[in-house]
């Protein structure tokens, strides 16, 4: 039977189709945490990380600073070939593997929790973050890293397997105007599940104050 993903479709002409570990300049798992650092957030001070469950629509999105956890500065200091970068793409290699992120300004010099894998891209490299991170979290490319995650108790994908992933690469143009026209729909995904998450908490404060006889109902 032939592998669908290794089967040469027809591509439009100037399209191409190299394997992801093509197009990287690197990647990077990150550092490892020490055990008295895991109870630490950005509150407390220190640089803070990026959790594989900030990985949400494609966007890095984090929460309050009391729920950020943080490196100490000291040992920050030593880690600074794991700080991040705007342009960045994030990937998860264990549990829920394959969710991604683009990296933006917001959080340039964060770190990253060593269940993530960071691609950095070479500049003036053959594709854009953006586009890049889009093609990530197609259907296809989902489709592609699941069926080659390693079943344990702990579903994991190393960096050599996702280094296989075959890319769908426009020309420049146009990977910049998919990029673009994707963003802006992820966008307003985001703010969509932003006023859901704010309707949900207003529902429940509600309901606490309705049930408890605390806010009147009008008849």
């Amino acid at each position: 039977m032939t592998d669908r993903w290794t089967e040469e479709a027809a591509l439009p002409t100037g399209w191409s189709r190299p394997l992801l570990k093509e197009l990287w300049a690197s990647a990077q798992t990150g550092p490892s945490r020490r055990p008295a650092d895991r109870e630490r957030t950005v509150a407390d001070g220190g640089a803070p990380v990026v959790l594989p469950r900030d990985l949400r629509g494609l966007r890095v999105v984090t929460g309050e600073p009391r729920d950020i956890p943080a490196i100490p500065w000291d040992r920050a200091r030593m880690l600074a070939r794991y700080e991040l970068a705007a342009g960045d793409v994030l990937v998860t290699r264990t549990g829920t593997v394959g969710r991604c992120a683009l990296v933006t300004g917001e959080h340039q010099g964060w770190l990253f929790h060593p269940n993530l894998v960071r691609l950095r891209l070479p500049k003036g490299g053959r594709v854009t973050a953006a586009y890049l991170a889009a093609y990530l979290g197609t259907p296809t490319a989902q489709d592609w890293i699941r069926t080659r995650t390693a079943v344990a108790v702990i579903p994991s994908l190393s960096i050599r397997t996702l280094g296989e992933l075959p890319v769908v690469l426009p020309p420049l143009g146009e990977q910049e105007a998919i990029g673009a026209t994707l963003a802006a729909l992820d966008d307003k995904i985001q703010a969509h599940s932003e006023i859901i998450r704010a309707t949900r908490a207003y529902r429940d404060l509600l309901a606490d104050a309705l049930m408890n006889g605390a806010l009147p109902v009008e008849s």
